[in-house]
């Protein structure tokens, strides 16, 4: 169990998440506190995991050491303004799992130089098997890294980056990742099809050797391209399939949506921290 006191602001599918896997790692749901202002995620976040909910932000802050910021980046400067001064009498660790929204807007929205953890995490966390980068301003010490590490950790793997621009980073690998994933899977899956199994088969297998091929690479020293290499016989057919994913340029044509997906997050970034 823990003292911690955690508030959430904002009870969305994340912070049900990170609720969900902090009680199961031992918290008491007591500490945990979330704001949201409909009734109905209210009450299902009370009764399925026994937190305290409040209506006002204000409220479930009072008497936390933690705030963990689940709004949606465009409600940012309007919350973060709202509970700037109890956030100032308290001064809590600021975790922001908002996409895109900087430490310093986040900091100059609260009225003061808090210390603040940006977060990046992605969909599977919601599975607790999410991939979180981590980024803490100056302001955060040592203990303020490992509460935040062992708050995110309850959803998945955790890594810092040592700049907070290598957050965009972090957006364009492991924040889209799953749906560049789920794409290549949605064409493998209408390659089955169109080989003649039925829709259901091929589903399931092509999600099968996703989860196969993914376990592998959790549990192997090897990287992915020696993992490749060893399951490719020479003259086989996967060889065969392989040189046509290789002759499109594959490795590029990733590199291109990555960095495209990483200069929109910036652009985000700038837009958001622009905000009054």
């Amino acid at each position: 169990m823990t003292t911690t006191r955690i508030a959430f602001i904002g009870g969305g599918n994340m912070a049900t998440s990170l609720i969900a896997g902090l009680v199961a790692d031992g918290y008491a749901p007591d500490s945990l506190q979330v704001a949201d202002p409909n009734q109905d995620r209210r009450e299902m976040l009370q009764t399925r995991y026994g937190v305290r909910v409040f209506a006002d932000n204000r409220d479930a802050l009072a008497d936390a050491d933690t705030l963990v910021l689940c709004v949606k980046p465009q409600l940012a400067a309007q919350v973060c303004t709202e509970i700037a001064d109890a956030a100032s009498a308290r001064a809590p660790l600021v975790i922001s799992i908002m996409a895109g929204v900087p430490e310093q807007a986040i900091q100059r929205w609260l009225g003061g130089t808090l210390a603040v953890v940006r977060a990046m995490p992605n969909t599977p966390a919601m599975v607790q098997t999410g991939a979180i980068g981590l980024h803490a301003s100056p302001e955060v010490g040592e203990e303020g890294r490992n509460r935040a590490e062992t708050i995110l950790r309850a959803v998945g793997l955790t890594r810092w980056v040592e700049t907070e621009a290598q957050i965009d980073a972090v957006t364009a690998l492991s924040g889209s990742g799953p749906a560049y994933f789920f794409l290549f899977m949605e064409a493998l899956e209408e390659a089955g099809i169109s080989l003649g199994l039925d829709a259901e088969t091929a589903r399931l297998l092509t999600i099968q050797t996703a989860l196969g091929a993914a376990k592998m690479a959790v549990e192997s020293e090897d990287t992915p391209g020696q993992l490749r290499e060893r399951v490719t016989s020479p003259g086989g057919t996967t060889e065969r399939a392989l040189e046509h994913l290789l002759e499109a340029d594959l490795h590029a044509l990733m590199k291109r949506a990555a960095h495209a997906a990483h200069d929109r997050a910036v652009e985000l970034s700038r837009d958001l921290s622009e905000q009054a």
